[in-house]
């Protein structure tokens, strides 16, 4: 890994933990933030459902994204309380993979439920008992219906709520998520070179990236929209669903991350990089 440039399609915050990792094995991380967070919009049906969830009225929260806990801490502030405050103890959390679930436990709340392999969407269905559970499942706005569909086939009464808004960076600053997670969930600041899509263009005209990571759709699609070409650099994807997405825009797909994690994301880059000289 020493000496490849790798560029992350993230905010620092959200890239530090990578972007460490990837320092510490010899790379360069780069960073060019394409995405970032508002509230909901509709904060009345966030607000309702929150004000459900303190009353006792869900069997399980059901948390899919470090970016949705962000959303509920600051709701909660609102409120001026802390997340953990509003969560009884007849209610229990679930998640979709290990990071949310630091994520989860740094701001005070135990997950009940959580895959270790497949940690998605699909692997949480697949550990979850059938039952009539009453469910809320705060959510990007842009969240793919299957987890929503996954719970309410196994007997659930789902209630779905849009907790925040993803649109292109930089985000208003009246309306950008603000809350912060607490320190150690992810690493200290690092030098990680923040570059603007002018100079990331520049960067792959001259064959100057070796990799390309993204993590989610919008992020695909952005990244589609700047540089139609990508003059040979590797792109990696975190999950089916960006894959399928980059795939979809005509973006070859080298490798897909095993899992959505820093040490996920590095084996995919340290197995395409090991079998460079006989891609396409």
């Amino acid at each position: 890994m020493t000496g490849r440039r790798i560029l992350i399609t993230r905010t620092a915050d959200r890239a530090k933990p990578l972007a460490s990792l990837l320092g510490n094995l010899g790379a360069e991380p780069l960073l060019l933030p394409l995405i970032d967070f508002e509230r909901a919009q509709d904060q009345a049906s966030l607000d309702a459902a929150m004000d459900a969830l303190a009353a006792g009225g869900f069997d399980w929260l059901v948390v899919s994204s470090s970016t949705t806990v962000r959303a509920l801490m600051e709701n909660a502030a609102g409120r001026g309380a802390a997340l953990v405050d509003l969560i009884p103890a007849g209610t229990q959390v679930a998640t979709v993979g290990a990071s949310t679930q630091r994520v989860l436990e740094s701001v005070g709340l135990r997950v009940a439920l959580a895959p270790s392999e497949t940690q998605s969407a699909e692997g949480l269905l697949a550990l979850w008992d059938p039952a009539p559970a009453r469910v809320f499942l705060p959510q990007a706005d842009l969240a793919a219906p299957g987890l929503r569909q996954g719970l309410a086939a196994r007997g659930a009464d789902v209630t779905a709520v849009t907790a925040y808004h993803t649109v292109d960076f930089p985000a208003s600053e009246e309306r950008r998520l603000t809350a912060e997670l607490p320190a150690g969930v992810v690493p200290s600041e690092t030098s990680t070179l923040v570059l603007t899509p002018l100079e990331v263009g520049h960067e792959l005209e001259a064959g100057r990236i070796d990799a390309v990571v993204a993590a989610s759709p919008s992020a695909v699609r952005r990244i589609a929209g700047l540089f139609p070409q990508l003059a040979g650099c590797c792109f990696i994807a975190i999950g089916p669903p960006t894959a399928a997405a980059a795939s979809a825009l005509g973006i070859t797909v080298a490798a897909i991350a095993p899992q959505p994690t820093p040490d996920g994301i590095v084996s995919a880059l340290e197995s395409v990089f090991a079998n460079e000289g006989n891609l396409p």
